[in-house]
């Protein structure tokens, strides 16, 4: 089975919000979903760092591929780069104001990190806010957790979310029948809310296996590119194509 990009994992509006709780790997999501938008000819493209409130596993972490790559990276730098700091660079507006391009904004977890986008009222365009569903995640195990959390999310930035991302896993537990098991749940849960299913995630060694039990969801394949500073400094990730990054 090819690895070719699913049309429905094409971007539908220029403004991208990604969305979730603690946890759910929204900003493995972002990276790798604008990575492989690149590869698959999307241009001009940006990704924003909105995370102001968890200072690991944020999107900036990987802004040397993505820039090698030609995505444009809008995140805090210098004494600032791990930051827990409420910084909100003026560029963000921008993205959102520019009529040509895609852009992908990285939200910081639950209702704390969403409401900064409250802040973007009359700004934002046509979007998709993408909430990233983790199933194996305490407030997104059931029904019930789930619309609850979805509720303080839209209270909190003000949007309406428009689709789910499927990224079930348990960190490097993770296999193809946890994820597998975990798009069970969010077709589920769409079913039960009405919100479409966007793409689900696996990584790259269970994509063929995920995508050959998706019941034609589409499937996002994952590479590592996100860890904490105090990781072993010899991990390479590759992240697909194209020069590996060293973290």
């Amino acid at each position: 089975m090819s690895n070719a990009p699913h049309p429905f994992i094409l971007p539908k509006e220029r403004a991208i919000i990604i969305i979730g709780n603690y946890g759910s790997g929204k900003s493995e999501v972002a990276v790798n979903w604008a990575l492989k938008m690149k590869e698959w000819g999307v241009s001009p493209l940006a990704i924003a760092d909105l995370d102001i409130v968890n200072p690991y596993f944020r999107s900036r972490e990987a802004h040397e591929i993505m820039e090698s790559r030609g995505i444009n990276v809008v995140a805090p730098r210098g004494g600032h780069f791990y930051a827990d700091l409420p910084i909100v660079l003026p560029e963000i507006k921008g993205l959102f104001q520019n009529p040509e391009g895609t852009a992908v904004f990285d939200v910081g977890g639950e209702d704390a990190g969403s409401r900064i986008l409250s802040s973007f009222e009359g700004f934002i365009p046509e979007y998709e806010l993408l909430m990233v569903l983790n199933a194996n995640r305490p407030f997104t195990n059931t029904l019930e957790n789930t619309r609850k959390m979805m509720a303080m999310l839209e209270r909190a930035s003000g949007l309406r979310i428009t689709g789910f991302i499927g990224n079930t896993h348990l960190m490097d537990e993770t296999d193809a029948e946890i994820i597998i098991r975990g798009h069970e749940f969010v077709l589920k849960i769409s079913e039960e809310t009405g919100v479409p299913v966007r793409f689900i995630t696996a990584r790259a060694q269970y994509y063929e296996e995920v995508m050959a039990k998706s019941s034609g969801t589409p499937v996002l394949s994952l590479e590592r590119t996100l860890r904490p500073p105090w990781s072993p400094a010899d991990q390479v990730v590759s992240a697909g194509t194209g020069p590996a990054i060293r973290i």
